[in-house]
């Protein structure tokens, strides 16, 4: 006899997708990492351009998919209602990409420092405050995983770069979280990575980079690697330069 038709009634309802959180979602790294993940999240996307932040939830499914939030990650004001719409909408919070970031030309008589001013607050209070906003939510949870963006210069000093310091800084923040994590609440289930890609084609950088450097997909690949490793495993750091790069 065929088998029989399944009942629609009685059949286990499939659960909703988790919950991943991500800054600077408008554009590069961020975006594509958007694009990557939505077949196994629901997204929270987060940036100062809505319209950029309107257009990419469009093309990823909308309402009850993907929600844009238009928020600047140097105001706690702006990061604690960012995690709030999340948990509004969509009543849990599962994973955080601290991605949002940018650079600045290398010389300590180079930019104005305003411009110094804005880099170190979004890459440094940036992914601080996106934590504080978000981490009650995961400890109460018990578990889930923060993905930090910093970068190959956030490993060694470079020639007159406030940028690489401010990267020192990212470095520290996770890998002082997950110390944190580890001895202060006795968590071993919330994940903490840090991504720190080479030279990557994004808007980054005011001209093109070689032909050679990094597309923002091979960074998103490697985020999502890290966010479906399995239980139990950990991926502290990736560092991910193009073959090409020498330092």
């Amino acid at each position: 006899m065929p088998d029989a038709e399944p009942n629609p009634e009685t059949a286990e309802p499939t659960p909703p997708k988790p919950v991943l959180l991500i800054t600077g979602a408008s554009s590069g790294i961020g975006a594509a990492t958007a694009r990557a993940a939505a077949d196994r999240y629901r997204l929270v996307l987060a940036a100062r351009r809505r319209e950029a932040l309107d257009g990419l939830a469009a093309e990823l499914g909308g309402p009850g998919s993907a929600l844009p939030v238009r928020c600047d990650v140097t105001k706690w004001d702006q990061v604690e209602a960012l995690a709030a719409r999340a948990l509004a909408e969509f009543g849990r919070i599962d994973a955080v990409f601290a991605n949002a970031g940018f650079g600045a030309t290398r010389g300590f008589l180079e930019e104005s420092p305003e411009h110094w001013e804005s880099m170190v607050l979004t890459n440094v209070l940036g992914p601080a405050l996106t934590i504080r906003a978000t981490l009650p939510h995961l400890l109460e949870r018990g578990d889930g995983h923060y993905v930090i963006t910093s970068s190959v210069a956030g490993r060694r000093s470079l020639p007159g770069s406030l940028y690489s310091a401010t990267k020192h800084a990212a470095t520290n923040i996770g890998e002082g979280l997950r110390q944190e994590l580890r001895g202060m609440h006795e968590n071993d289930k919330i994940k903490v990575t840090l991504i720190e890609p080479g030279i990557t084609a994004t808007e980054f950088f005011d001209q093109v980079p070689a032909e050679w450097a990094l597309r923002d997909e091979d960074i998103a690949r490697e985020v999502v690697h890290a966010l479906t490793a399995p239980p139990g495993v950990e991926i502290n750091e990736i560092l991910i330069r193009p073959t090409a790069q020498r330092g």
